[in-house]
């Protein structure tokens, strides 16, 4: 079982920046592919950004050159660094999980981009 706890959602304004977090539980961190998706309301949960255990990334055409995913396998932690946010960018954020074939969910953070 992987824990997984989403922290760092806030309101900021277009153009803004905002770095979210997610601490994971488990000794085989460095080996989950970690994932951010995002939900808006009406709208379907997409991903966002994707980092596997061998630092392979991945990252949705409408996050490309704004977003970063990272990660520190030290602290049991995934960042998603969002530069140049837009209102559009608008959503709940959830951190995923993936370990040997079973996908794991943390409750998400808010993030609200608004003037």
């Amino acid at each position: 079982q992987v824990q997984l706890e989403e922290s760092g959602g806030g309101l900021v304004q277009p153009g803004g920046s905002l770095r979210i977090s997610c601490a994971a539980s488990g000794s085989m961190f460095r080996f989950y592919h970690m994932g951010w998706y995002r939900q808006a309301p009406g709208k379907q949960r997409e991903l966002v950004a994707v980092l596997t255990g061998s630092g392979s990334t991945n990252y949705a055409d409408s996050v490309k050159g704004r977003f970063t995913i990272s990660r520190d396998n030290a602290k049991n932690t995934v960042y998603l660094q969002m530069n140049s946010l837009k209102p559009e960018d608008t959503a709940v954020y959830y951190c995923n999980a993936n370990w040997l074939s079973r996908e794991y969910w943390g409750q998400g953070t808010q993030v609200s981009v608004s003037s």
